[in-house]
Parts: structure tokens; sequence; C-alpha cells
């Protein structure tokens, strides 16, 4: 049994289509292509990661890293050898390779680095100001006065109408 059905958990919940696809491509992963290139994924601060792989052999303008909706996609694509080469032994696999990451929300990739055959692709958790967390302040002593107060209904009209307390202070 390879598929799960997740329709019934579906059914009552609103926004989490991203997460039926996630959990729909990890059901149809390839395990051959889980190897190559290598990689590691490391937590370097409270809300910063790196993500290192191994592309021996490759370089800048055959590697392309694109963002897409959540997701991070790290590209190779080798270019031609001469065909004159004659290897003994060939132990550089320069295959072309395509590898994706989800990722969080609020993750932004702010930068990449090749070095020594090391691509280096550093990431961080930008949370918006207005999702975090705030602390406020309680007043003591006496309630504070609203701010929008009731007025009476004239005879003549049906619906009541609000007004601030200093045009009521005012009339």
């Amino acid at each position: 049994m390879d598929r799960f059905d997740f329709s019934p958990l579906f059914r009552s919940s609103i926004g989490f289509d991203r997460l039926a696809r996630m959990v729909d491509a990890a059901t149809r992963v390839d395990n051959t292509a889980l190897s190559y290139p290598p990689y590691n994924i490391e937590k370097t601060g409270d809300d910063a990661y790196r993500l290192t792989m191994a592309v021996a052999g490759f370089g800048r303008d055959e590697l392309d890293l694109t963002v897409h909706e959540n997701t991070l996609i790290v590209t190779g694509k080798a270019h031609k050898e001469e065909e004159n080469s004659r290897f003994l032994h060939r132990g550089i696999a320069r295959r072309a390779f395509e590898r994706r990451f989800s990722l969080a929300d609020h993750i932004k990739v702010t930068g990449a680095s090749l070095d020594n055959g090391l691509l280096h692709v550093d990431l961080v958790r930008e949370i918006p100001e207005a999702m975090k967390p705030r602390q406020i302040a309680i007043a003591g002593g006496e309630p504070t006065r609203p701010q929008v107060a009731e007025q009476k209904t004239p005879a003549n009209e049906q619906e009541p109408q609000n007004v601030t307390v200093s045009e009521q202070q005012a009339a």
C-alpha cells in the first residue's frame, strides 16, 4: 500500500492543500534519486539553517537555485566534456540532478556559495512583526472609559448611531 487517502481529514479543514501535496510527494519519492548528490541540513542559529550539498565537478554556471511556492529547487546540469578524454576510472559523478526541498512558511534563502565542491545555501526564518507575540500592558486602577458610546435614537430614525466620546461631550 503506497497511497494514503486523506480525504476524510481534508473534508473538515480549509487551507491545508499544501500539506496534502507534501504528503503526496513524499509517498512518490524515487529512492535512487535520494542519494545523489549527498547533502547536509544543519541548524546554525535559533532561526537560521544551512543546506550543504556535495557537488564535486560542478561550476557556478552549471548550478541553479530557485525558490518557487515554498520549495527550494537545486538543479545541476553538467556541460558536455570533450570526447577525446579517455578515463581509466571515472568515480566523480557529473550527472544532472534536481533536488527539491520543502520550505516552511517564512523561510527565506539569504545566500549561496560554492567552496571546494560544496554548495552552501543559507536560510533564515523571518517571522513578520504582525505574527510575532507581543506583550500587552494591563492598566491598573479605575476602568478605562469606552471610546465609542451609543447615542439615543431619535424617533424618526430606525438605526442607532455610534458617536465617539469626544463628539458626545462636545454636543
